[in-house]
């Protein structure tokens, strides 16, 4: 299969083209750049977890969830949520349409219709797959789905906070993070508004805080250094969003460090009596230092 453009064709350097930004060049052998082939490949990851969560909000349970009434089935007039329901169809049918075109094009053996080894499937064949001349189109639409599961499941308590500005090289965009309060089991995510490749999930906060900090200190000196400001007058608006996001991961529970870095609660205490993590009693609640917490579970997640 010959490759013949050179920009990405990504969902991510659309929004950027979109933005009035260039869209990056392609990878080698690809029409996706290395960061929308990485996001396509997360974002299908995901969809799993996102199909499942939905199955959760059918019965309407999660709030308003544009429920109606269902006439039929074991329980007459119970609510429904059709967002929910097409959501989950159009999940299995877009992963279906892309895994029969890789079994048309490469005869392969096919994987049993349902969402998690269609997902295995398709990333599998990732590679092949960004170097199609469709890929611009599966990127798209494997984003689309994972945007309209996340607002089947959390449309209206999401939490959005400023955090400021891209730490990224070159990028101008601004970034959000996004707290979902009754969702506990998907973390909080930082993402640029220029760039949705430019995206942090929870347990990398801390590493992003220090990035925010650099830059800011950077901001300060070179201000300074024009005007012979000294001390916090000099500081920028960002250095009070550096100490918010700081104290926000500072200390941790026990809960938090589970549902962030996905992992038993049991398996977070034995990390905190091997590793001696730091840690604090406040209200009768036990916090971790997170300094110690990222240094322990991101050498295991580096070495995983």
């Amino acid at each position: 299969m010959s490759v013949v453009t050179t920009v990405c064709a990504g969902a991510g350097c659309v929004r950027r083209e979109a933005a009035g930004r260039a869209r990056r060049p392609a990878a080698a052998a690809s029409r996706l750049c290395l960061d929308c082939h990485e996001r396509l490949v997360r974002d299908l990851n995901r969809l799993p977890e996102l199909y499942e969560e939905c199955a959760r909000h059918l019965d309407g349970g999660g709030g308003d969830r544009s429920l109606e009434k269902t006439s039929g089935g074991p329980l007459p007039g119970m609510p429904f949520n059709l967002r929910a329901a097409d959501v989950r169809t159009s999940i299995l049918s877009v992963l279906s349409g892309w895994a029969s075109l890789v079994l048309e094009e490469r005869g392969l053996a096919g994987p049993r219709r349902a969402v998690g080894p269609l997902v295995h499937f398709l990333t599998r064949n990732g590679t092949w797959l960004a170097a199609h001349p469709a890929a611009g189109e599966v990127s798209a639409e494997v984003a689309q789905l994972v945007r309209r599961a996340l607002g089947v499941i959390d449309p209206a308590t999401s939490r959005r906070i400023a955090v400021g500005e891209c730490v990224e090289p070159g990028c101008s965009g601004a970034l959000t993070a996004v707290v979902r309060p009754r969702q506990p089991r998907l973390p909080a995510t930082i993402t640029c508004g220029a760039d949705a490749s430019h995206h942090w999930v929870g347990h990398e906060w801390l590493q992003l805080s220090r990035r925010i900090g650099a830059a800011a200190t950077a901001a300060v000196s070179g201000a300074a250094g024009e005007t012979g400001a000294t001390g916090t007058a000099a500081l920028p608006a960002l250095a009070g969003t550096v100490t918010d996001l700081e104290a926000e991961v500072r200390w941790m529970t026990a809960a938090d460090i589970a549902r962030l870095w996905d992992m038993p609660p049991g398996s977070v205490y034995r990390h905190a009596s091997t590793q001696k993590w730091r840690r604090r009693s406040r209200n009768g609640r036990t916090y971790y230092h997170a300094g110690d917490v990222y240094e322990t579970l991101h050498g295991r997640d580096a070495a995983a």
